[in-house]
């Protein structure tokens, strides 16, 4: 039996849809922003992967060679970054697919990969999910842009609060 599910590259003919269908479900993603994500396909410094199921456009993922996190860029770690599935299309494995293929790329080429999360309840599943796939904490703690806590001091909890996990080729 044939999976529902493809993923592939990104293509620069994938720009304009991605862009559409994001928009259509309010996941903000601006047009300068996935052109700026296929021009760094391009030149290497990402590769984002698409899922389709059904043949509809369904998420995308990126392996960023280079992490915006200072730890992972220092230690050479891609970063598995801004991951989403469009949410009438979640809970049928195109996650799970993205997954697979971003660290089947990643461990093969580097033996390690990281992820950041967000800490607050809208991140829940994906907290879940990256623990149920083998991730562990880093042990540098909680960031907030990027940056080490530090106790006592306060931060937003918004989208830049998180902790970053690794996984290792087994």
């Amino acid at each position: 039996m044939t999976s529902p599910i493809v993923i592939r590259p990104m293509t620069g003919e994938d720009v304009e849809h991605i862009y559409r269908v994001f928009t259509e479900h309010h996941i903000g993603k601006p047009m300068e922003y996935i052109a700026r994500c296929w021009d760094e396909n391009v030149t290497g410094q990402r590769v984002t992967l698409l899922a389709f199921y059904e043949g509809q456009f369904a998420g995308s993922l990126h392996l960023l060679d280079v992490s915006g996190y200072p730890y992972f860029a220092e230690n050479g770690i891609p970063e598995i970054n801004d991951f989403n599935v469009i949410p009438p299309l979640r809970n049928r494995g195109i996650g799970h697919a993205l997954m697979e293929a971003v660290e089947t790329l990643a461990l093969e080429r580097c033996g390690i990969v990281g992820i950041g999360v967000g800490l607050y309840r809208d991140y829940g599943n994906a907290q879940r999910i990256y623990a149920k796939r083998g991730y562990v904490p880093d042990g540098r703690g909680v960031m907030y842009k990027q940056q080490p806590v530090i106790p006592g001091t306060q931060v937003c909890v918004d989208d830049d609060l998180n902790l970053y996990f690794t996984k290792v080729k087994s």
